[in-house]
């Protein structure tokens, strides 16, 4: 269980959200903070586009980010360093996508 804004959010052991829809920006920020990232238009827009693909059932792996035609792997190690997918995922709110260790 996190605090985020006052609002306890039920998380696993590792951080993820256990709810998809208790997400919240504020919650985005929060935790991308913890990663010493600032979100961006960029961050938001992927942010946006890994939630819609959780919402269709889409198992995600850095290369179909790379595809999105938002940003290309390149692109996705800049905007979220150390673990892309993994980081990306947890500020977005979605389950720990199964390719990540």
């Amino acid at each position: 269980m996190e605090t985020i804004n006052a609002i306890p959010l039920a998380t696993n052991a590792e951080g993820y959200l256990k709810n998809y829809n208790e997400w919240t920006k504020e919650w985005a920020e929060e935790v991308a903070a913890q990663y010493g990232i600032t979100l961006t238009e960029k961050h938001w827009d992927v942010l946006q586009w890994l939630r819609q693909k959780q919402a269709e059932d889409v198992k995600l792996n850095i290369r179909k980010v790379g595809n999105s035609g938002i940003v290309d792997i390149k692109q996705f190690y800049e905007l979220f360093p150390g673990g892309p997918l993994k980081i990306s995922s947890k500020i977005a709110g979605i389950p720990k996508p199964v390719s990540c260790i």
